[in-house]
């Protein structure tokens, strides 16, 4: 890759100002401090929502400005020093590509798609100030992850967005089982973020940069020269994996996103749409380095295709209405996964691209189900389709936006990436069909169970959300329509309709199959559970996950737990133990000596002398001995 060209002083003034954008988030957070606190009581805590609106469209103007710069001018580099010191001399940079934008847009509209929604789904909350804080916060972070032009800022930024995580989760911290689960999200990320370190310091120390640019001409030297070891490369492109596999909740680490469901709504929507597309740029960005271990690509590949195959397996299972679509999730980042480790980076943008807006719409209908019921289980609810047509329409395209169906932007995706898969790599191929088939099958088990079917108590008096809701809902779902036509603008792939027929075909068959086998699975609101036992071992065994947290907690929890006895016992028993003995030892001996004060002179100076002929005579035998 080439080096991004410096930032000329004749470029206009809002490309000199892009570093603002991910200020604009963290403005919103400080601005929202004083209601947050309790510092302003007087007119409650709306005034710290506008405050945050008002910065983050700021953010979205001057994103959309750049983009048409960038678009003229070509990619640029923003640099800044921040700190040197003798030889030291630490930067932050921020790499203005068509690409980085493109995600920066994303992430702020959809910030500030979330915050109007927010703004009547929190209506009656208390902290309304303080969830909003941490709104900009997280916004702040994923704008400069996404810009950065330098891993270790990528790195504290990610660290930030594991800390926003955390507070969002257990943003009501009241609740026992929200506390649990924002401890587990932030542990399960923490594994991660730690072997992700540990690969940046390897990587720091072997390249001497960690500017991406520098990264990949001593990734290109170190592939022709042979500078670093096959054991070298792999434990380095572990390390650098790891971060990204946490970010977007991948397998192993991909229980946090179904936990992190216990937060309000709108996070959900920023998580479930931009947060985890963050990782994956993140990891997009390391591929010139992780190309140099054949077994890191190797274990991106199997992560990917399990988390996509068990992802929408596990999600076809789920009671729980937002879980249902955390799992697919997972799904969808594994086929991220998968793209970005056989080398197509363009067609996985587009696929984040499209997942995000898709995604977040269907999240917005979830939370204006939940908001309307108070109720988020499938069982329970029915009937929704005549009571919430504007929810129901938004449902239903955001559900098709991320399923092979024509003309939505993800049936594009499939259709390019079963095109260029489909000579070299078939396996990956039936991956990618089997998990759209999956995923068509799990939305429409979702809606027929939400909005089809008989009135359920909980949803007999459920009107439609107010318009707080409603108008964002809406807006999105046409920006998802004509998501194709946007697509079609975005550099990496020019022309979206460049596979035959018969591929078109095969994506659609799959996406068809799917609704066909949504529309036959059996459903009764009364059994959640089936009455055969073959059928209810294998939904068990799918509704938990494959049993993966036990079989957490039998391997790894317990392991660490007996460890933690160990060395507990170990400290109490012996560590503890000596010194205390040898305190008593001090304490018997001084009473025992005081009894020998006679106060007899020449008693004193006998003792001496001995004193000095012993330790004479033992560094005698000493010299002797050595």
């Amino acid at each position: 890759m080439h080096r991004i060209p410096r930032l000329s002083a004749a470029l206009p003034l809002p490309l000199q100002l892009t570093w603002l954008i991910p200020i604009y988030g963290f403005s919103g957070m400080v601005l929202s401090l004083p209601w947050a606190t309790g510092w302003i009581k007087r007119n409650g805590p709306r005034p710290a929502a506008y405050l945050n609106l008002l910065v983050t469209l700021l953010a979205v103007l001057h994103g959309s400005v750049v983009i048409r710069m960038v678009s003229e001018l070509g990619p640029q580099h923003l640099e800044f020093s921040w700190f040197q010191a003798t030889d030291l001399n630490l930067r932050i940079g921020f790499d203005l590509s068509l690409t980085n934008l493109a995600a920066l847009e994303l992430v702020t509209t959809m910030s500030l798609v979330c915050q109007l929604f927010a703004l009547g789904y929190l209506d009656k909350e208390w902290s309304l100030a303080r969830f909003y804080a941490l709104v900009g916060f997280f916004e702040g972070a994923m704008s400069g992850v996404v810009l950065s032009s330098n891993l270790f800022v990528s790195y504290f930024l990610l660290e930030m967005l594991t800390l926003s995580t955390y507070l969002l989760v257990g943003f009501w911290y009241a609740q026992p089982l929200v506390v649990t689960a924002a401890r587990d999200a932030f542990l399960t990320k923490r594994v991660g973020d730690v072997l992700l370190l540990m690969g940046v310091v390897g990587l720091s120390a072997k390249a001497g940069s960690l500017e991406f640019t520098d990264l990949y001409s001593w990734a290109a030297h170190a592939r022709e020269s042979g500078a670093i070891g096959p054991l070298g490369a792999c434990l380095l492109g572990l390390g650098l994996i790891a971060g990204p596999m946490g970010k977007c909740a991948q397998f192993p680490m991909h229980l946090w996103l179904d936990e992190a469901m216990e937060g309000p709504n709108p996070a959900s929507i920023l998580r479930n749409s931009v947060v985890v597309t963050c990782g994956a740029i993140v990891l997009l960005k390391l591929m010139p380095v992780l190309v140099l271990s054949p077994l890191a690509i190797q274990v991106l590949l199997a992560v990917g295709s399990i988390s996509a195959i068990g992802g929408a397996l596990v999600a076809l299972a789920q009671v729980d209405l937002k879980r249902a679509f955390s799992y697919s999730t997972t799904s969808y980042l594994g086929l991220v996964f998968i793209a970005i480790a056989l080398q197509k980076p363009g067609i996985a943008l587009l696929f984040l691209f499209a997942h995000g807006l898709a995604r977040a719409l269907q999240f917005m209908s979830v939370g204006s189900i939940i908001a309307t019921t108070t109720c988020q289980d499938l069982t329970e609810l029915g009937g929704l389709g005549s009571r919430m047509p504007a929810t129901a329409l938004a449902f239903l395209v955001g559900s098709a936006g991320l399923v092979g169906l024509l003309p939505l932007g993800c049936f594009w995706c499939y259709g390019l990436i079963v095109h260029t898969l489909l000579p070299a790599s078939p396996g990956f191929v039936a991956v990618f069909l089997i998990t759209n088939l999956l995923t068509a099958a799990n939305v429409v088990r979702v809606f027929r169970s939400v909005f089809l079917g008989p009135v359920m108590p909980k949803t007999r008096r459920a009107p439609e959300v107010i318009w707080l809701m409603a108008l964002p809902m809406v807006s999105l779902a046409v920006i998802v329509l004509l998501l194709p036509w946007i697509m079609q603008r975005i550099d990496p792939v020019p022309g979206i309709a460049s596979f035959p027929l018969p591929v078109g075909l095969g994506v659609a068959a799959s996406g068809l199959a799917g609704v066909l086998v949504g529309c036959l699975l059996p459903q009764d609101q009364f059994w959640s559970r089936s009455s055969q036992v073959s059928l209810r071992v294998l939904q068990d065994l799918l509704a938990y996950d494959f049993y993966t947290p036990v079989i957490y907690r039998a391997t790894i929890v317990r392991l660490v737990a007996g460890l933690a006895r160990a060395t507990r016992w170990f400290d109490l028993t012996v560590v503890k133990g000596l010194v205390d003995g040898i305190g008593r030892l001090s304490l018997v001996t001084a009473e025992g000596l005081k009894l020998s004060v006679s106060g007899q002179l020449q008693t004193y100076v006998l003792t001496l002398v001995l004193a000095i002929v012993l330790l004479l005579g033992v560094l005698q035998w000493a010299r002797i001995g050595i």
